[in-house]
């Protein structure tokens, strides 16, 4: 019988396959919006759940890169985890390396925050700050139509993240500018 994990189970799980300071932080970075999305959403009651999803979104790319969204279905069956945590996990890559289409809105939110969350962690580095606390969303704006600016984030796996959600994309990186806002450690 597949089973719900804890945070401290799924991390557990993420850092036996992750040990780059880099992708942990990532991982963190997305546990921590999709738990804002969750009680944004009206989803408290799963808050737990979108943000293990989160945490191992990117289970598997470390470690086998080439096959990122495919081999953490296996490995997360090994686990014996829950089918909604697997499918959820592996939908973030759909029509990129995997073709598991998001359907629920939790991982329609995954999918569209994944890509942003990079964006805007990159955003953050290049101000005096550091930090999100006092990006603006014109800014955010400016850094998201530069192309050369963190050029490994999607701008279009963005923009399809958006359309799914049926959210303009203005309103998807204003909202999820402010899940990193309600951090302190971004």
């Amino acid at each position: 019988m597949a089973r719900q994990i804890t945070r401290d189970e799924a991390w557990e799980i993420l850092t036996k396959y992750n040990k780059e300071s880099f992708h942990l932080h990532h991982s963190e970075t997305v546990e921590s919006v999709m738990r804002y999305f969750a009680k944004e959403l009206g989803y408290g009651g799963e808050e737990e759940f979108w943000g293990n999803v989160g945490l191992l979104h990117d289970l598997d790319f470390e470690m086998y890169p080439d096959e990122h969204c495919i081999k953490c279905q296996e490995i997360m069956k090994e686990h014996d985890l829950d089918e909604r945590l697997i499918h959820a996990v592996a939908s973030h890559g759909y029509g990129i390396c995997c073709d598991i289409e998001p359907t629920h809105e939790m991982e329609k939110v995954l999918f569209a925050v994944d890509e942003l969350t990079g964006l805007i962690g990159a955003a953050a580095l290049m101000r005096p700050s550091k930090s999100v606390q006092d990006m603006e969303l014109k800014s955010l704006k400016k850094k998201f139509k530069d192309k050369a600016f963190a050029a490994g984030c999607s701008r279009d796996t963005i923009r399809r993240g958006a359309e799914q959600l049926g959210w303009e994309l203005d309103d998807l990186l204003m909202r999820t500018l402010e899940a990193m806002k309600a951090d302190p450690r971004y």
